[in-house]
């Protein structure tokens, strides 16, 4: 019995949404996508937030190694082993907060029965909506161009997408986060220089393609709209967790 199961056997009235969370991709990007979570919900008590049921994994094999330096271990398996045993503890639905990680997606998808959602398309999603037509400037780890990760969606909902002149700059803001270092001042620097390049560049949006710039997110002081992948995913977590209905990926 699951713990799914003992849930709505105890009491149906009292049935909850459970969200599994496949995370540790990095531990910090997990842990403020749950801090985001608990911040956008309405509760006046601890009963009032959203079950969460997460797997903070960081011994995930490198995303970085196997796509960009190219002789790491493939994330996959260990990806659908997390998305196994989170459905098999209850979770009705299935998040990653990570967007390079979603190269790996269908494995998460195939493992399980339960919807796994897709931060690329309900991010491009949102920025369709607040910003119709728009260029999209992407702060991002360089593996996300190299695969074509976002572009496979851009097309149909009328975006274009521009990237920074110094991508590389930008991979080392995210690994001095994942180190510890994301607020050193010399990192603050380049982080900003990235974001102002890509106003420069004709972005009518900034959109933080990998959680770990969230951890940073708020020291971004740019004239420009910023949609944080984090901050959608939470806030649609929530969204979902208030209905009634769970909504597909």
């Amino acid at each position: 019995m699951t713990i799914h199961d003992r849930d709505v056997e105890a009491s149906p009235s009292q049935r909850h949404t459970i969200v599994g969370v496949l995370g540790g991709m990095g531990p910090d990007a997990t842990v403020t996508f749950m801090q985001r979570v608990i911040e956008v919900t309405p509760a006046e008590d601890d009963i009032d937030h959203v079950h969460l049921l997460v797997d903070n994994n960081p011994k995930v094999p490198s995303r970085i190694k196997a796509l960009i330096d190219g002789d790491g271990e493939n994330p996959g398996p260990v990806i659908a082993d997390m998305a196994r045993r989170l459905e098999q503890g209850g979770a009705d639905f299935l998040v990653m907060p990570c967007n390079t990680a979603h190269h790996y997606w269908q494995y998460a998808q195939d493992a399980v029965d339960i919807p796994v959602w897709h931060i690329v398309e309900r991010t491009l999603d949102t920025i369709a909506l607040r910003i119709p037509g728009a260029k999209v400037g992407m702060l991002c780890s360089p593996a996300l161009r190299k695969i074509g990760l976002y572009e496979g969606f851009t097309a149909a909902r009328g975006l274009s997408l521009v990237y920074p002149d110094d991508e590389a700059s930008v991979l080392e803001v995210i690994r001095a986060v994942k180190r510890g270092q994301g607020r050193h001042p010399d990192t603050l620097a380049v982080f900003a220089r990235a974001a102002e390049d890509l106003k420069a560049r004709g972005a009518d949006v900034l959109v933080l393609a990998c959680t770990e710039l969230s951890v940073i997110q708020d020291t971004l002081d740019v004239s420009l709209p910023v949609v944080d992948t984090v901050q959608v995913l939470a806030e649609q977590v929530v969204a979902a967790a208030e209905g009634t209905d769970i909504p597909d990926p």
